[in-house]
């Protein structure tokens, strides 16, 4: 495939690899790019705003592959229905059909943001009802190039159900890693619904993703986690959605929630890429949203710990700053521990990535308490919307952001609400407390007046 590679992120390094294999990992230990060779033209905008009527054509109908001359890593001819039909895995296109920015008065209100001015792109529309259906799509579709009979992930839930789900859907054989009780019955349930086999591990979600690594190089399996980079291909489209929103013109800020930091580092890519060919001036700013209790690259990249700033500095940042920070995890036995399970990672797998995002973009890393968190979800139901604990971290921060002043009531905002919520004895112990800010506590019948 002459026009693409995988190329490792380390420019003092920048070795090449073609992309017939499954190698995520350069020799030198840095992770790896997808390279395109070509520069796509910018008048491709119109032929993908002219796809929406999709006239019964999946690809043209996903919000992932409506941009496949932008992730054309399998080589096709992307006007030929039948090489799309081929190549590319899609859940009869509903991957990003229905994720977009929208805006939210009763979040914007909370948030402190102009109504104008703030959307919310809800990503749990996605099929298994996480932004990870983006990535999943191109992840798996970069297995079945290889032919590729079996798929590994380590997961908090929302992976495990997607790999599940696509996996299935192509007949591949997949297995998940789990933290022992540590997920969602509702996440946990899609993945036994979908046919994975769930292996549980004792630990946190660190500890699978270790054991399925190196479980996937005992048997040549192949990993759809995100250090996996046609995971993070899948996962630019949500950029992409954002920026047909806004006809192409870029928000000042972007919200994401911080776990794994494959949203950071898929948001930073796609931005570079796209400002390297011309298509865009302007660069928002980033925005990662850790939790209190899950906070690695808020006090690394804040100077927390050992009053040293972790920075991207050209692709060699100091990773034996992170190599102590993990140790004194240890140490003092530090596990990550907050109820937004999705987010509750202590060793993010995309750190470095994720880096260059933020040197990118400008970019800040912010923390919020889980109460926050709470808040910040609820607020988002009370105006119609779904969304998981999570993804209330992102409501919650940009408030943060506005009482400090960083962002202005006029700053055009968009946040990802990366998935929807699959644990709804969240909502009821939430709104069944009179205590909390928006609950909207049960009433008896003598209670109640018409």
């Amino acid at each position: 495939m002459k026009n693409v590679n995988k190329k490792c992120i380390n420019p003092s390094c920048g070795l090449i690899y073609d992309i017939e294999n499954n190698i995520y990992e350069c020799s030198c230990g840095s992770l790896l790019d997808i390279n395109y060779l070509n520069i796509p033209e910018k008048s491709l905008i119109d032929k993908f705003y002219h796809r929406r009527n999709h006239g019964g054509n999946i690809y043209n109908e996903s919000g992932v592959w409506r941009f496949r001359e932008l992730i054309n890593f399998a080589d096709i001819e992307p006007d030929d229905f039948s090489q799309c039909s081929d190549k590319l895995v899609s859940l009869d296109g509903a991957e990003g059909r229905l994720s977009r920015p929208y805006n939210m008065s009763k979040v914007s209100e909370y948030a402190q943001v102009n109504n104008n001015c703030f959307y919310l792109q809800p990503e749990g529309y996605n099929p298994s009802g996480s932004f990870k259906d983006n990535g999943m799509s191109t992840a798996v579709t970069h297995a079945k190039l290889l032919k590729v009979r079996k798929i590994i992930c380590a997961s908090t839930g929302n992976t495990s159900a997607s790999a599940a789900m696509y996996s299935s859907n192509e007949n591949i054989d997949c297995d998940v890693f789990i933290p022992r009780g540590e997920i969602a019955p509702g996440k946990l349930g899609q993945a036994f619904q979908f046919g994975a086999q769930v292996i549980q591990v004792e630990g946190n979600f660190d500890d699978a993703l270790a054991q399925s690594l190196e479980y996937a190089k005992e048997i040549n399996g192949y990993t759809v986690n995100s250090v996996n980079p046609f995971r993070i291909e899948g996962q630019k489209t949500v950029v992409y959605r954002i920026l047909e929103h806004l006809d192409w013109n870029p928000p000042d800020w972007i919200v994401y929630p911080g776990g794994a930091l494959g949203n950071t580092s898929s948001c930073g890519k796609a931005l570079i890429e796209l400002h390297r060919w011309g298509w865009i001036k302007k660069i928002p700013r980033i925005v990662v949203v850790n939790a209190h209790g899950a906070n690695t690259f808020y006090n690394l990249v804040n100077g927390i710990f050992e009053n040293e700033k972790l920075i991207w500095n050209n692709g060699n940042p100091n990773l034996n700053l992170i190599d102590r920070y993990y140790e004194h995890m240890k140490k003092q036995n530090i596990f990550p521990r907050t109820k937004a399970t999705a987010i509750q990672i202590g060793k993010p797998a995309n750190i470095v990535k994720a880096l260059r995002a933020l040197e990118f973009t400008k970019g800040i890393v912010i923390q919020v308490e889980d109460k926050d968190m709470f808040d910040g979800m609820s607020i988002v139901g009370l105006n119609g919307f779904d969304c998981e604990l999570a993804s209330g971290a992102v409501p919650a921060g940009i408030r943060h952001l506005r009482q400090e002043e960083l962002i202005k009531k006029d700053d055009i905002v968009v946040g990802i609400l990366t998935g929807r919520q699959k644990d709804p004895k969240m909502a009821v112990d939430y709104h069944t407390n009179p205590d909390n800010t928006f609950a909207r506590p049960p009433k008896d019948i003598d209670q109640y007046n018409v």
